[in-house]
């Protein structure tokens, strides 16, 4: 029973994993775990089994960047798009993307806070403001198969407790 209730003596790691999903997806899944070999066949039987592959620390995370991201939805689409744009490289984003009712601002990861802060001062609704790993080239399946393996393999890696984050350039 002292196992279950006094957590006191569990050290939890950070562990990051790298791979190639179906038709060269790349995938960082990101993990904090009081069991390095548990997670670490986890993550390795979803790979498997959906037809990955998972590789070596760094194998892709050359292709992906951090960045802080901001989100703005426009339900009502009352957001001015050229309007937005210049307030937010004001405000001191790197870049923003528009599409379909919602833009999507960038910023280096050390501006995140002061642009979310600066946004919101100009009167913005943010609906999310996090650091992501952006990458830098996609990859789109056309096949119906691996596009439901894929779909299948992030389902399975965000279903797991021990992940905390998954990354990937798939081109939905």
């Amino acid at each position: 029973i002292k196992k279950f209730t006094d957590n006191s003596d569990i050290n939890y790691e950070e562990i990051v994993y790298e791979g190639y999903g179906p038709s060269g997806v790349a995938i960082i899944v990101e993990t904090s775990t009081d069991n390095r070999n548990r997670t670490a066949g986890n993550v390795r039987a979803a790979f498997s089994k959906y037809g990955g592959n998972l590789g070596q620390n760094g194998c892709v995370g050359y292709l992906f960047e951090e960045k802080g991201v901001i989100t703005i939805v426009d339900e009502d689409e009352e957001i001015d798009e050229d309007k937005i744009m210049e307030d937010a490289l004001e405000c001191g984003a790197e870049d923003i993307k528009c599409e379909e009712g919602e833009f999507t601002i960038y910023t280096s990861p050390d501006d995140l806070d002061a642009v979310r802060d600066a946004i919101i001062g100009m009167g913005y609704k943010i609906d999310t403001a996090d650091l992501a790993k952006v990458p830098s080239t996609y990859v789109s399946l056309t096949d119906e198969d691996l596009a439901k393996k894929m779909f299948l393999l992030l389902e399975n890696l965000n279903d797991n407790d021990d992940i905390q984050a998954v990354w990937h350039n798939w081109d939905e």
